[in-house]
């Protein structure tokens, strides 16, 4: 049975929970594995991303996120919104790092934003704080594991493909030249690349 009936007929969420079972490095908490299969099937549905602001339709800066976040003087609803600033740092810094990287935002901006909010979460959240604490640890990780099982099933334009060989050129990430084997993409590792 192909991958997209696999995840059709046990639900997205239970599909991603596999594959994130699958990666024997992962060793996460159950509930953090639970919670990251739930993250990925939220985010799945454009309504829960894309937000409305000024008669638009977008996806709301994480730095303003974190700014709605410091300045709700109410404990539940700062958390709701922290919780919202973490997930979207690690959906969007896993599965569009070319996109943002064009526009000059690194992976480290991810990490700080998303780290910084499960942090928080960790010591102040009313339920899964365990599974704040270790997302907020381990976000580096965490991004690389959704980047890695999300990458798989993704197809890439020709402008991306160009965008992540240059990044693989400039800083010979092995990550990235796996994304570019995977897209198909013969890499030479042999040659000089620029520093």
């Amino acid at each position: 049975m192909s991958r997209v009936n696999d995840a059709g007929r046990y639900g997205l969420a239970e599909y991603f929970r596999q594959q994130l079972d699958a990666q024997s490095q992962l060793h996460a908490d159950e509930e953090t594995r639970w919670y990251l299969g739930n993250l990925l099937e939220r985010f799945s549905s454009s309504d829960v991303l894309f937000s409305y602001a000024d008669g638009e339709r977008g996806i709301r800066p994480l730095a303003l996120l974190y700014d709605d976040a410091s300045r709700c003087p109410h404990e539940h609803e700062r958390c709701l919104l922290l919780r919202q600033l973490g997930d979207q740092a690690l959906f969007l810094g896993a599965l569009f790092p070319e996109h943002y990287a064009r526009k000059g935002i690194r992976r480290d901006y991810f990490i700080g934003m998303g780290s910084g909010a499960y942090d928080y979460l960790a010591a102040h959240a009313r339920e899964l704080r365990h599974v704040f604490a270790e997302l907020a640890g381990r976000f580096a990780q965490m991004l690389e594991l959704v980047a890695r099982i999300c990458r798989r099933y993704r197809e890439y334009d020709a402008g991306e493909i160009m965008a992540l060989y240059q990044r693989w050129r400039a800083t010979g990430n092995p990550a990235l030249a796996q994304q570019l084997i995977a897209a198909g993409i013969p890499i030479d590792d042999s040659g000089e690349r620029s520093h």
